[in-house]
């Protein structure tokens, strides 16, 4: 193994994670329908602060994320600082590597600390499904440039009748990779086939996360780590994730159809992570800052890895890049882990990262290591539960992630945990965690 890379500052201080805060998780068009991910960032980051009674003027910088862009807003860092009562001079700036944006949230925190550039900080993401920027056909939007151009009212009339309807239909965000025309549901088929995960599999692992987030739940253990969310008009609160199955049983999910490869998927709506609404963010600062504001952290930073493959076939594998990477700058290996938390976008993403971090053919022919990561202990595998059950706010998903892990880890008497993620683009993160 090679050497560790801790993660430190100049003066020898740890990166300390000191509070976590999400939304509950909402599917879209439902409790938080007609919100916009700017007013969930501001809602969580605002509500974190007063709980946590750390000074708003202690922050010196906040780095937010969101994957699904707002036009009007497209720094929502800024505008979660101007909204949240912190020092008007806070930094602020926006971030976005798809499903793992909150993972680089953090990491750009971090980094500012080891710098010394900053000693309190707080990362985060968040994202609407519910409130889409609708866009508009390539040629209306050229001749509206040319029409704002135009001098005279005959010279923009004529411009105008060169539409036709079907330019003047509003166009979706799309759902498909840009660079190869693939849905994500696409791939999750793709990765499927390539390494034998049956639909009886993926929907085994579906069905365990809900059980596993239900009971999480029942035993009030997400409790310190979810807001209540007061949403106009005001009628009824949202305290709890509405995506969560909790009642289901197992027969349940093969009544479904496949949703990407009609004829011969595997792939559903069950066994998949749904589109959702939602925003979390935790606070990081220096050890040596925590000591002086009488804090006692949630726990540390110990590693972090990003990785990235080729998008044209299985890009999903992100976890089975970055897990070892992270590991290996950790100083640990798969063992030494009391949790494992892996992002659920799809079932059959989530098994067959587990296959490969387990392959040695895998380690020795792709990634060149001399052996696999190891086997996957499913006692200390998404606990409780994962985003199939949580649902995945894109940009929010991550600092879901290490709050739960921290606490997890806190009520199992400490110990290491990683959490990660796969993401659009081939795109991998993983970050080692540490709690006392």
């Amino acid at each position: 193994m090679s050497q560790a890379l801790p993660l430190i500052t100049r003066q020898g201080d740890r990166i300390a994670i000191v509070s976590g805060l999400r939304t509950p998780f909402a599917r879209q068009a439902t409790a938080f329908h007609g919100i916009p991910a700017v007013d969930l960032g501001k809602m969580v980051v605002g509500e974190m602060l007063a709980r946590s009674e750390i000074p708003p003027e202690v922050i010196e910088q906040l780095v937010f994320g969101q994957v699904v862009q707002m036009p009007e807003a497209p720094n929502i860092a800024r505008e979660i600082v101007l909204a949240t009562g912190m020092n008007v001079h806070t930094d602020a700036y926006s971030v976005s590597r798809a499903c793992a944006t909150s993972f680089q949230a953090v990491a750009n925190v971090a980094e500012s600390l080891m710098a010394g550039t900053i000693r309190a900080g707080i990362a985060g993401g968040a994202d609407s499904s519910s409130v889409l920027p609708i866009g508009v056909s390539k040629k209306l939007a050229r001749i509206l440039v040319d029409v704002n151009k135009a001098r005279t009212t005959g010279q923009k009339l004529k411009l105008f009748s060169r539409l036709r309807l079907r330019d003047l239909m509003p166009v979706p965000p799309a759902v498909a990779e840009y660079s190869t025309g693939l849905r994500m549901g696409d791939t999750a088929e793709q990765m499927a086939k390539t390494y034998g995960i049956t639909r009886e599999q993926q929907d085994a692992l579906a069905h365990r996360s809900h059980q596993l987030a239900a009971k999480a739940w029942s035993e009030g253990k997400l409790t310190d780590e979810v807001m209540t969310a007061y949403i106009p008009p005001y009628r009824e609160p949202l305290a709890e994730d509405n995506n969560i199955r909790g009642t289901s049983t197992l027969a349940d999910y093969a009544k479904l159809r496949p949703a990407f490869d009609r004829k011969h998927g595997t792939v559903t709506a069950a066994n998949s992570t749904p589109l959702t609404d939602g925003a979390a963010a935790v606070i990081l600062m220096t050890e040596s800052r925590t000591k002086e504001l009488g804090i006692t952290p949630l726990g540390y930073l110990r590693s972090y890895a990003f990785t990235a493959i080729d998008v044209w076939q299985d890009m999903l594998l992100g976890p089975a890049w970055s897990t070892p990477l992270a590991l290996e700058r950790a100083g640990l290996t798969l063992a030494d882990l009391t949790l494992i938390d892996m992002h659920e976008a799809f079932a059959a993403q989530t098994l067959a990262n587990v296959q490969l971090l387990a392959s040695e053919r895998f380690a020795r022919d792709v990634l060149g290591r001399a052996h696999a990561t190891g086997e996957v202990d499913q006692s200390k595998f998404n606990v409780l539960g994962g985003s199939i059950a949580y649902g995945h706010p894109f940009a929010a998903t991550g600092a879901r992630m290490i709050t739960q892990t921290l606490h997890e880890l806190r009520r199992r008497g400490g110990g290491f945990g990683l959490v990660t993620a796969c993401a659009a683009g081939g795109l991998g993160a993983a970050m080692v965690l540490e709690a006392e």
